[in-house]
């Protein structure tokens, strides 16, 4: 019987109920799961026979337990290997007190809200129907030789029961004959025909609307208000919790606030400072957003990530980062792009350089390097002077000091005269 697969409108299996602590309380929680345990107990003849019935279902002897109309199923376990089958019988109710019933619950919105909340309202219980049970009307029977009324296993099914009605009261409905859909399917009817009585007894009201000329007469509109002032500068994003298998908050918090910083600009100066940045340049400029210096377990892991998605190399960022933080675009600009600048500036560099005691540096392009090879200057498109070191020999240059429209100021970061 116990076969939840089989269940339908009329029939409902519930699982086993898990033991409860022997002091818990009330074994009904609910007023109406109270008047089903007072039926029981009133129409007892042996207290003995309940109190082992109650510890039996505390126990969680009692197995899965089918409901149908005007019936109760379950096996319980006893003292025997084998479990007793037990019934507890209650009479349902004629189509007569239904209509009564379902009347009563039309009449009032919340009693259809409070059955839906799993809730019986007491008014409704007193609607004139006895939806709960009186002190003799459960009739149980068990195949264990006890003739007690109840012996202690229906006891046991009985205070399950309970359990049952305070989780469900359609648990009680069904036992009484009606299942839930068929009853909210009735409901929805009278609603529907209450509706529509009421609806032709009303006068009917003046339909809403706006006459034509009226809608299209030209008016007015007041001034849209004036827009907001910008902020001065953008806020720091929230601190993001770091979770294993999750995304580096590191990373997020550089994102959002490259985003706020972006946004703010587009704000403030109507133009996104990166929608031109190739992406590589992109990469370059969020690897150099990274504070500090050095190559750490987090920032070698960034450049990798940030290296791999632009086919280019650790190294390669590494040193377009340090061009990046010389002077940004432009620097990194004149670390790739070789170029042949007209006479002029270029030209002046050479004297200006032998002028301050340097040794002549050899020309190439917009390139003048230190005949020893451990040092470079590169003329900008901008008109600025950047300077390299490099070890000598290896011509593997890398960007350093701050950039000058004076070649020998550019130089100074890297040491005196005599060091050059």
């Amino acid at each position: 019987m116990a076969a939840p697969g089989r269940d339908g409108e009329t029939r409902r299996t519930f699982a086993r109920l898990p033991a409860r602590d022997a002091g818990r309380g009330p074994f009904a929680q609910t007023w109406w799961g109270d008047a089903w345990v007072t039926a029981l107990e009133e129409g007892a003849l042996d207290a003995a026979r309940l109190a082992r019935g109650r510890a039996y279902a505390g126990q969680g002897h009692v197995d899965a337990i089918t409901v149908t109309p005007g019936l109760v199923l379950a096996y319980v376990h006893g003292s025997r290997p084998r479990p007793y089958r037990v019934q507890i019988r209650v009479r349902t109710l004629p189509d007569e007190d239904w209509d009564r019933f379902l009347d009563a619950a039309a009449e009032q919105p919340g009693h259809i809200a409070a059955l839906l909340d799993k809730e019986m309202p007491k008014s409704l219980a007193a609607c004139g129907v006895d939806l709960l049970p009186g002190p003799g009307e459960l009739e149980p029977h068990c195949t264990c030789p006890d003739f007690g009324h109840p012996c202690k296993h229906a006891a046991a099914l009985c205070y399950q029961t309970a359990r049952l009605l305070d989780q469900d009261p359609f648990v009680l409905l069904l036992l009484r004959g009606r299942g839930e859909r068929d009853l909210l399917d009735a409901l929805s009817r009278r609603n529907a025909t209450r509706a529509a009585r009421a609806s032709r007894e009303r006068e009917p009201a003046p339909l809403p609307g706006v006459r034509a000329r009226d809608a299209l007469a030209r008016r007015a509109l007041p001034p849209l208000p004036a827009p907001l002032p910008p902020p001065a500068h953008p806020e720091q994003p929230p601190a993001y919790p770091g979770v294993p298998g999750g995304p580096d908050p590191f990373a997020l918090d550089q994102l959002a606030t490259d985003a706020a910083a972006r946004a703010h600009a587009l704000l403030t100066a109507g133009r996104d400072p990166v929608a031109e940045l190739t992406l590589w340049q992109d990469a370059v400029r969020l690897a150099a957003a990274r504070p500090g210096s050095g190559l750490t377990a987090a920032t070698r892991s960034l450049y990798a990530a940030l290296a791999s998605a632009t086919g280019r190399t650790p190294a390669d960022l590494a040193r377009a980062v340090a061009a990046w933080r010389q002077g940004g675009f432009d620097a990194l600009a004149v670390l790739e792009e070789p170029w042949d600048p007209p006479a002029g500036r270029f030209d002046r560099a050479r004297p200006l350089l032998l002028a301050a005691d340097l040794p002549a540096f050899r020309p190439w392009r917009n390139h003048l390097t230190h005949p020893g090879g451990h040092a470079q200057l590169r003329l900008g498109r901008n008109g600025l002077w950047y300077a390299f070191e490099s070890e000598p020999g290896d011509d593997d240059w890398w960007p350093r000091g701050t950039p000058d429209s004076d070649p020998v100021g550019a130089l100074t970061g890297l040491g005196a005269p005599d060091d050059l």
